[in-house]
């Protein structure tokens, strides 16, 4: 089998639409076999998810309110990147503004992709040890909580799905022998 390196051929690139979090680019492509057609993609910083561990060996999550689907949701703190800001920087920000967190160490567990099949956006984990706990600082629109819980019983609550915010259970999972070790 023989795999073309770039199959799509764009012919022409705008912005149909933004706001101050995302915008959404238009393009005009050529597809393999010669047919064009039109791709949109939505355009959005880097992000990063955070997994933090207290100096007592607890999971500090955030339950967080979704307006877009009307739920409460389990979720480790996150957020994007934003200009000239690295994937380490934005990950001791959102600890600290999410959870009132500052992180002993903190070490990269990888990146993976939101949505790719519409979406640029690439996640970066963050596994984040001997946390202490202070003030939170969020945003006008985050509704949220903190909350603290034995290192088994959040990672059960990954596998079993009660973590519904799919990057923070990813997170969890992908750090799972990390912090099995921890307990």
């Amino acid at each position: 089998m023989v795999t073309i390196d770039r199959p799509f051929q764009t012919l022409s690139s705008r912005v149909v639409w933004s706001c101050p979090w995302y915008q959404v680019r238009q393009d005009d492509i050529a597809m393999p076999g010669g047919r064009n057609g039109v791709y949109h993609v939505i355009e959005k910083p880097d992000a990063v998810w955070i997994v933090p561990v207290t100096t007592d060996g607890q999971i500090v999550m955030v339950r967080q309110y979704r307006y877009t689907i009307d739920e409460w949701c389990w979720e480790v703190p996150a957020g994007s990147l934003k200009p000239g800001q690295t994937a380490e920087e934005a990950a001791h920000e959102e600890l600290l503004e999410e959870a009132g967190g500052s992180a002993r160490n903190l070490d990269y567990i990888g990146r993976f992709y939101l949505a790719n099949g519409i979406c640029n956006e690439a996640g970066h984990i963050f596994l984040a040890t001997g946390v202490a706990l202070g003030a939170t600082h969020h945003e006008a629109a985050e509704v949220m909580e903190v909350h603290q819980f034995p290192i088994g019983q959040a990672l059960e609550m990954a596998r079993a799905g009660s973590i519904t915010d799919g990057p923070s259970a990813l997170a969890l999972l992908l750090c799972a022998d990390r912090l099995t070790a921890l307990e």
